[in-house]
């Protein structure tokens, strides 16, 4: 029990904070704004996004740039397939909160960590699946505002596309940028790699922080209006939000095959090509400037996150067990 928990904390701090926050905000809204104030859900974005990025050693990252071709499969996959599908998949969503956090969730980058993480425990090489999570979180002021500009309808959110793109540099880039420059320094990238776990703790800690306050936000919402969200329609965005992440999962996989990439650099196609970051979608979801008018968009942004982790898990652990039988078969036949 102890290690399942070492193993698997984030996923049950996500659903405990995500339930007990919409049911606390929900029977108790009146006192949900000025616990939420002391929150600026901005700066803490930037704030997490700046730890993963000075854990993040880009000097693996040479052998990625003379071979990119795995790279910019990965990238395509991430920043025009899935936002692609679920612009697909928005016309079937029952509600338009889950309509329009669906695209968001589909038009952010890659994750941070997670991508290199799983990429290294299903045995691939994560030097691809760093250079991916650079690469798109490099770029995603512009190429976010510019996929939910062309999904989402004139009028429906207040979609400043110069704003977002503004508020996207302020909170993405110029985090992950310091991140990354105080790392060129022998002193900072020493203890970087020494108190990387530490550091990867505290940001995915701040990290439940951020989906506490919307979930609470959430919740008060469900309360003071008396919305009502089906079933119906949180199994259909469930369901979009693993089809998605499962196809091109298992999509990168394949057409890395196809086209000669390595099996090591294939599984990190796959894994960074479809898995979406978790803090810069909910800083969108939530923040009133975008789509503060929308209380549940959200939840889909929740929901690919966690499905993509527990999906990844069991793929990643398959691939690394085929991974040490081929080994092992190899390793007989010497």
């Amino acid at each position: 029990m102890k290690q399942f928990f070492i193993k698997k904390w984030f996923l049950v701090g996500l659903a405990v904070t995500i339930t007990s926050g919409i049911l606390y905000g929900w029977q108790r809204p009146q006192g949900i704004e000025s616990l939420t104030e002391f929150v600026h859900p901005r700066w803490l974005t930037g704030f997490v996004l700046f730890l993963m990025s000075i854990t993040l050693d880009s000097r693996q990252l040479r052998a990625s740039f003379r071979a990119p071709a795995p790279v910019l499969l990965a990238v395509g996959l991430n920043y025009l397939v899935v936002p692609t599908a679920a612009w697909a998949l928005m016309s079937i969503q029952l509600s338009e909160d889950f309509r329009f956090g669906l695209m968001i969730a589909g038009s952010v980058p890659c994750t941070m960590a997670a991508a290199s993480v799983w990429t290294r425990k299903a045995r691939g090489n994560d030097a691809v699946s760093l250079l991916v999570t650079m690469s798109t979180n490099a770029i995603c002021f512009i190429v976010t505002p510019l996929w939910l500009n062309m999904a989402i309808p004139t009028g429906a959110a207040h979609l400043d596309a110069w704003e977002m793109v503004r508020r996207l540099v302020e909170t993405v880039l110029i985090p992950c940028s310091v991140g990354q420059l105080l790392r060129q320094r022998g002193v900072v990238a020493d203890f970087a790699t020494r108190a990387k776990t530490v550091l990867g703790v505290v940001a995915q800690s701040f990290v439940l922080v951020l989906v506490l306050f919307a979930a609470l936000k959430s919740g008060r919402n469900l309360a003071v209006t008396n919305a009502h969200v089906s079933l119906l329609a949180v199994a259909v965005v469930w369901a979009s939000c693993v089809g998605i992440h499962t196809t091109v999962l298992f999509a990168g996989r394949y057409f890395s095959g196809k086209l000669g990439i390595t099996e090591a650099d294939g599984k990190a196609v796959a894994i960074s090509g479809s898995q979406k970051t978790l803090p810069i979608g909910v800083y969108i979801a939530t923040d009133p400037a975008m789509f503060g008018a929308f209380p549940f968009a959200v939840f889909p942004m929740l929901m690919y996150h966690a499905s993509q982790l527990f999906v990844d898990t069991a793929v990643a652990d398959r691939w690394a067990a085929e991974a040490d039988v081929t080994e092992s078969i190899v390793a007989t036949e010497k």
